[in-house]
């Protein structure tokens, strides 16, 4: 195998994205921490969001073997996320209130000689590249159609005249704030957040290796940039064109343009997001 792998820094105070590399496990993934709208420092002045992808990052690394389940990685997620809420506990966290949650999407594999196991929650994103040339989307964005709530709500804001990024965020908040109430439940989305009720939602499974040439896991910073019309777009699919556009670069030469470009859109007005950069983690396996 060789792998290549990224962790780039948004334009925000912390990296709250981390990178899980076992090599021993072979098992690989990424983690995309958020903050908590009730807003929460550690010792270190630590974002909830940093926090929480580092605790997961620091459970998965420390496994051994004889940790490993034999049937999926569900019950792995199922233990980083009770690791979570323990931490949280001990922060003096109010595990009760959704708002005050630290919370991590994640993108987890394991390579078999013959298999590969998979689970995801989350935006965080994963594709497999086969010998002929097929994508297949492992994952799916279980943020996206939430997301576009406060996306259309940004739009609205630049329709009407609104040019300052930090306007638009304040706009949008009411709907963000709407959108973590979702959190873990059927009309919302998985993630991370030491909240039983994520065992219901995780997304996994094993597929084979028969013909697989690589696999790209990513956080959704490294989605490419798109108006809102495009995204809303049945037809529109951001995974096959990121990961057509990393098998013919690099990893890092895509994280590159794409940071240059969205260094040009500072306002987020032609490309609406709640950062000028997001964090970018990315790992891009291929098999020889």
């Amino acid at each position: 195998m060789k792998i290549e792998t990224i962790s780039l820094q948004g334009t925000a105070e912390w990296n709250e994205d981390a990178l899980v590399n076992h090599e021993r496990l072979r098992m690989y993934g990424v983690l995309d921490g958020a903050t908590s709208l009730h807003p929460y420092r550690g010792p270190n002045n630590e974002t909830g969001g940093h926090l929480a992808s580092r605790h997961i990052q620091s459970f998965l690394e420390s496994l051994e073997e004889a940790d490993m389940p034999e049937d999926s990685l569900k019950p792995l997620v199922v233990q980083a996320n009770a690791r979570l809420r323990s931490k949280m506990l001990e922060a003096g966290v109010d595990v009760t209130d959704k708002a005050s949650l630290w919370t991590s999407g994640l993108a987890l594999i394991r390579v078999h000689d013959t298999y590969i196991d998979f689970a995801q929650a989350g935006d965080c994103m994963i594709a497999a590249v086969y010998k002929d040339g097929a994508i297949r989307t492992l994952s799916r964005d279980q943020v996206a159609h939430v997301d576009l709530l406060s996306k259309r709500v940004w739009e609205q804001g630049i329709r009407q005249g609104i040019t300052k990024r930090e306007s638009l965020w304040e706009l949008a908040r009411p709907v963000i704030v709407g959108n973590k109430a979702k959190m873990n439940k059927p009309e919302g989305y998985s993630v991370l957040s030491g909240e039983p009720e994520l065992a219901d939602f995780i997304e996994y499974g094993r597929i084979n290796r028969i013909q697989l040439k690589a696999l790209l896991l990513v956080t959704d910073g490294l989605f490419p940039p798109a108006e809102l019309a495009t995204r809303e777009n049945p037809a529109y699919d951001a995974m096959r064109e990121l990961t057509l556009q990393v098998a013919e670069q690099s990893l890092a030469e895509y994280a590159d343009k794409l940071v240059r470009l969205e260094r040009e859109d500072p306002d987020c007005l032609l490309y609406p997001r709640f950062k000028v950069s997001d964090d970018k983690t990315g790992i891009w396996i291929r098999f020889e």
